[in-house]
């Protein structure tokens, strides 16, 4: 009789950061084929010229593309990371409350 149940092997995890570059973002856009995701990362910088509308530059700084499967890891994962620092430090606002606008010139 086979055993149904194999020796399970250890692995050893080596981490290279070697190449690594770390980079700030505060927004990020995502778009989806039926394969992967494709995640920009990036800065939203607000800009207004005298006399334009306000207009919000995106800088993509990275893009991430994924397989789903990885894509579902990644969102379990930070989902449990912000869930033990919002267990920690309190709910995370997304929508803070903003200072008024400078009153307009005229």
């Amino acid at each position: 009789m086979a055993d149904e149940h194999p020796q399970q092997q250890q692995v050893q995890l080596r981490i290279d950061e070697s190449k690594m570059t770390s980079t700030y973002a505060n927004t990020i856009r995502t778009s989806t084929t039926y394969d992967e995701m494709v995640m920009d990362f990036g800065m939203n910088i607000p800009m207004q010229a005298p006399g334009q509308a306000p207009t919000i530059v995106f800088n993509v700084g990275s893009r991430v593309v994924m397989n789903w499967s990885g894509a579902k890891r990644l969102a379990i994962s930070l989902g449990q990371a912000i869930r033990q620092y919002e267990e920690r430090n309190g709910e995370i606002d997304i929508n803070p409350p903003r200072p008024p606008a400078p009153p307009a010139e005229g």
